[in-house]
């Protein structure tokens, strides 16, 4: 039987976040041990009914079920889903087809596809498949994405330390999708600052993962209202809940990488609320 862990997280009012402690900001959006050995762990947001989890297979296929907590008999029934390997090299079944995924390759996967199992090609380097998933009101196909089918968004400056690549993998000029957004942002040397001048974006809500991070190295992420800012202290292969009106930024101990996912109103990456680096609190 297939070890399935599913947390439950609720809105959150601006309002109160503002009265928030450090425990109590990681308890509503920082997600933690995201990549359990021969699981499969999924984080139920009550923002725009986000879904955010890992899957670790072993020796043995891992499916990917259909927990209460979704409402639906399978787990594509009403929902779409993207998939990037940040682990080994693996393959992921859908219905009958099959894909095989190396580190940083993605897949979008859309509503109605058919069972999903992921699975390691070597179980003593398994893959760690990170999941974000909205959901779905049409059927759009299936599409592998990597770096190089990917559309490159090239951002930053030396001397602010943000130069960075975006890789749009799931984006309406790379693949059909009804409303999820997902890319995979690289750093040039030297630079470690993401998203940043910040911005907000009450029509759509986000979450990052933080990988590739050296152990004992950390991001610190900021988070909340631009005029009432907080910061979480982010481990690798952890990811953050970003409600539409809260910036989403931060800067490395160490070099890293992200995936940022999008959910909501519509499918315009330039759609943000930019805040002047001055006017930040």
């Amino acid at each position: 039987m297939t070890e399935t862990s599913v947390d439950i997280r609720q809105v959150c009012h601006p309002e109160a976040v503002r009265r928030f402690d450090t425990a109590e900001l990681r308890r509503h959006f920082l997600i933690e041990s995201l990549f359990r050995p021969g699981e499969v762990t999924l984080t139920y947001s009550h923002i725009d009914r986000l879904v955010v989890g890992g899957a670790v297979p072993g020796p043995e296929p891992l499916p990917l079920p259909a927990p209460k907590a979704i409402g639906t008999a399978s787990f594509l029934q009403r929902r779409e889903l993207g998939i990037v390997n940040v682990g080994g090299p693996g393959r992921v079944r859908i219905g009958e087809e099959t894909y095989a995924l190396s580190a940083r390759d993605a897949l979008y996967v859309g509503m109605g596809a058919g069972e999903v199992v992921f699975e390691s090609l070597d179980p003593e380097k398994p893959a760690k498949f990170y999941l974000v998933s909205t959901p779905a009101h049409a059927s759009y196909p299936t599409v592998a994405i990597n770096a190089e089918t990917a559309r490159k968004v090239r951002l930053g400056e030396d001397r602010t330390a943000n130069r960075r690549t975006i890789n749009q993998y799931i984006h309406p000029d790379v693949c059909r999708s009804c409303q999820l957004l997902l890319g995979l942002t690289v750093f040039e040397e030297g630079s470690l600052w993401n998203t940043m001048p910040a911005h907000v974006h009450d029509r759509r809500s986000e979450v990052y993962l933080y990988f590739d991070l050296p152990a004992g190295q950390r991001v610190v992420h900021l988070m909340g209202e631009p005029q009432e800012t907080r910061h979480l202290v982010v481990a690798n292969e952890e990811a953050v809940l970003s409600p539409g009106w809260s910036i989403h930024s931060g800067v490395g101990t160490s070099a890293y990488a992200f995936i940022w996912a999008m959910g909501g109103d519509n499918q315009d990456f330039t759609d943000m609320d930019m805040v002047a680096i001055e006017d930040l609190r």
